[in-house]
């Protein structure tokens, strides 16, 4: 079986929240798709419940692809302590930090639930799991912790 990079990773090691780049590939047409971890909680420490987790899931699918070029898709880690960021081209982790800032942010202080894309049964595949008071209070505690562009040290941009 392969290998995968973020199973590599000591979880005891790094310092939530923040942002890394995982890994870039390159196609055979020159095209870089880029994978970012966005680590909100501190692994094996805390864990964000899944309603809370789902809504800041369908708020980030947007306000990131509001902030950065070139967002191919933001998905949760089965674990609820982050999400996958993929994206074509590369980004600095401080770009990409500043860009999940801004969005937590909004989440945090600007968002009604009228704004939360994909909450009926046609839009998504599980839509009585959300809760935008856990996504704001979550994204509340994240930001007062604030994001780091680097993850073993703590760089908060």
């Amino acid at each position: 079986m392969a290998k995968v990079e973020s199973f590599t990773l000591d979880h005891t090691k790094v310092k939530a929240p923040y942002v890394r780049l995982i890994t870039e590939e390159n196609g055979e047409k020159g095209d870089v798709i880029s994978n970012y971890d966005l680590r909100l909680v501190q692994p094996n420490e805390n864990a964000i419940p899944t309603a809370g987790l789902h809504t800041i899931e369908h708020l980030l699918a947007g306000l990131l692809r509001d902030r950065l070029s070139g967002v191919i898709d933001c998905s949760p880690f089965g674990c609820r302590t982050g999400f996958h960021l993929i994206t074509w081209g590369t980004h600095s982790t401080t770009e990409v930090a500043e860009a999940l800032k801004g969005a937590l942010d909004d989440i945090a202080n600007k968002i009604e639930w009228k704004d939360v894309q994909g909450t009926d049964k046609y839009s998504c595949g599980n839509y009585r799991d959300h809760s935008l008071f856990s996504a704001k209070e979550w994204s509340k505690k994240i930001l007062e912790e604030g994001i780091s562009d680097d993850p073993f040290e703590r760089h908060v941009i």
